[in-house]
This record gives C-alpha cells, sequence and structure tokens, in this order.
C-alpha cells in the first residue's frame, strides 16, 4: 500500500494560528503569573524590613514592627498575607537587633497558592539613646 497523500492543504493555516495562539497565551500567562508572585514577596520583604526598621527605633518594641509590617502587607496585597508575622529580638551580625519574621501564602495562580511556602525576615539594628 503506498501511505495516502493530501491532495490541499486547506484549513492548515487555521490549525497552526490555533496552535501557535494557544503556546504565546500560555507563555503570556506565564510570565504575568511570575509577575504577580514576584510582586508578592518583593512586597513582603519590603514591609519585614520597615517593620524592623520602625521596631528598632528608640521609642518602639517588636509588638509595633509586627502592627506595621502588617498594615504595611494590608495595604499592598491583602489582610490574607499579614496573618502569620512575629518579631523577636536578638543579635544580627553582633549586634542588638529586631527581626521580624513573614509567614505567607506563595501565589501561583493568580493570588491563589501555596499556604506557608513564602519566609522572610527583615533585620534592623537597635536604637539606642546613650548620652
Amino acid at each position: 500500500m503506498s501511505a495516502m497523500r493530501w491532495s490541499s492543504d486547506d484549513g492548515s493555516a487555521v490549525v497552526e494560528f490555533t496552535f501557535v495562539a494557544v503556546l504565546l497565551t500560555g507563555l503570556t500567562l506565564s510570565v504575568l503569573q511570575l509577575g504577580v508572585a514576584l510582586h508578592v514577596r518583593n512586597t513582603v520583604i519590603d514591609a519585614a524590613a520597615e517593620g524592623a526598621r520602625f521596631a528598632a527605633l528608640a521609642d518602639n518594641g517588636p509588638g509595633d514592627g509586627v502592627a506595621r509590617t502588617k498594615e504595611l502587607i494590608t495595604v499592598a496585597i491583602g489582610r490574607d498575607y499579614a496573618h502569620d508575622v512575629t518579631a523577636r529580638s536578638g543579635t544580627f551580625l553582633g549586634h542588638p537587633s529586631v527581626d521580624i519574621r513573614v509567614v505567607t501564602r506563595l501565589p501561583l495562580l493568580g493570588l491563589v497558592g501555596v499556604e506557608n511556602a513564602l519566609e522572610v525576615t527583615g533585620h534592623a539594628a537597635v536604637e539606642t539613646l546613650d548620652e
């Protein structure tokens, strides 16, 4: 038997367009999702660092830093991302510091994602009022 030969390539442009459109749409959505994930990550990192700096001021404490961090995250990306924020006093590179730790969701499909998959810590040197 001989191989079957197509006598016409009518409609092949439509099929090729569909294949390319599906691939480009998938690629575009993947890049947009990466942008969302990076935005959430960077926002949480900045909020933790700002919360640590706020807590390290001479007239503030770790609780103030937690409240500031939660406020910043809530305003920027939503309350669901600010539920696990903790603070502790310690040392960082040999200096007294305040550490603000945030554990939150990493978005994988829109803003839906894996709970507790993103963990960041902000550090700040404690301010003292030595005379």
